[in-house]
């Protein structure tokens, strides 16, 4: 019998997360039997693979920017399945999954961000940026999952997938109004990076009141 608390481990607060989780649990309800976990994250990773390639030719045509589109949905569609399938058909690994989700994750923005890398042909380091904002978000996420025993992967109302709708809704108005991009690329890692900073509070404050709780303890 399917498992339809697919949200085990993990607590979202971003503003999709009701729609999203109903489409997933769909999803996996209606995946073949063939298709497992683990092929559901390589074809996450292809997606990353695709949005840089797309980014890459649009070099030269920027409607080739369209297949980065196409690349951030695929990208979504393994990325957000493959350890809530798992859940789905109880035969989740908890640590082995998690540990995979974070390798995969951080190489695809790896890859995605030598993809604007090279689609910017002015202040290229914009992309590198942009990789160091997103590469804190995820060490944050690590942390307070050490520290409160609680997994978030969401900047307050915003998660990976209302930040994949923003980035491919300014992948398509580069197309019609150039340069946009980088000004989205620009701002978006400022707003990321003053998130981040936020995060990193709270997180500090969550190891602070674990440490005097420790030593209450040992005190008794």
């Amino acid at each position: 019998m399917p498992n339809q608390n697919i949200n085990s481990g993990r607590k979202r607060y971003n503003i999709l997360k009701d729609a999203e989780q109903k489409t997933i649990a769909f999803l996996c309800s209606v995946m073949p039997e063939w298709v497992t976990p683990n092929i559901l994250t390589a074809i996450g990773f292809l997606g990353s693979v695709i949005v840089a390639l797309g980014l890459w030719w649009a070099r030269g045509d920027k409607m080739f920017l369209l297949v980065s589109i196409a690349g951030f949905a695929i990208q979504w569609f393994g990325d957000s399945l493959d350890g809530r399938l798992a859940y789905w058909r109880n035969i989740p690994r908890k640590w082995y999954g998690w540990s995979l989700d974070i390798t995969v994750d951080w190489i695809s923005i790896g890859i995605i961000g030598f993809g604007f890398y090279f689609f910017f042909t002015e202040w290229q380091w914009s992309a590198f940026l942009f990789i160091f904002a997103y590469g804190w978000a995820m060490i944050n996420a690590l942390l307070r999952y050490r520290i409160t025993d609680a997994y978030v992967i969401d900047s307050g109302i915003v998660g990976p997938t209302e930040l994949r709708i923003l980035i491919c809704i300014f992948l398509l108005l580069e197309i019609f109004i150039p340069g946009i991009l980088l000004y989205f690329a620009l701002g978006g890692s400022i707003i990321l990076i003053s998130l981040n900073m936020k995060d990193l509070n709270a997180v500090l404050d969550y190891g602070d009141q674990r440490d005097k709780e420790e030593k209450s303890k040992k005190s008794e």
